[in-house]
């Protein structure tokens, strides 16, 4: 996903109806979407962000810190 696609502007978090943040990949199988309010990570698979309540992972503080720094801004 790139961090122009207007997608991203509508996009939103499935449980708080907030904001999403593209991660900038470490590896091409690890993009990923992030909302820093509920510190939840959604997997991007093939293009496809996985925006259903169970498919988020709840992160550690230590994760959540990692993941700021790697928040591409829209």
């Amino acid at each position: 996903m790139n961090p122009d696609d207007p997608l991203l502007r509508i996009l939103a978090c499935p449980l708080d109806k907030g904001p999403l943040h593209l991660l900038a990949p470490e590896v091409p199988e690890d993009e990923a979407l992030y909302n820093p309010r509920l510190h939840r990570r959604y997997p991007i698979v093939d293009g496809i962000p996985q925006l259903l309540p169970s498919s988020g992972e709840q992160v550690t503080e230590d994760q959540h810190e990692e993941l700021l720094k790697r928040m591409m801004s829209p």
